[in-house]
């Protein structure tokens, strides 16, 4: 009996493994944030992100 026999169905397990809801994943995006203490580079980095998030959903779509 060679070494593979018993790695057979151990090995074919793996690909029906459960995946994550896309329910329960998360967005990243658990900051608190208050406006009001915000100075300029703070609104300035909230634009950049902003934008880099909309351009990373445009390349997903295509």
């Amino acid at each position: 009996m060679g070494r593979a026999h018993g790695h057979k169905t151990r090995d074919r397990n793996k690909a029906s493994l459960p995946q994550v809801p896309k329910n329960m994943k998360s967005d990243g995006l658990d900051v608190e944030f208050d406006r009001d203490l915000a100075d300029h580079d703070d609104l300035e980095a909230m634009a950049r992100s902003k934008a880099a998030d909309q351009r990373a959903r445009n390349r997903q779509k295509r």
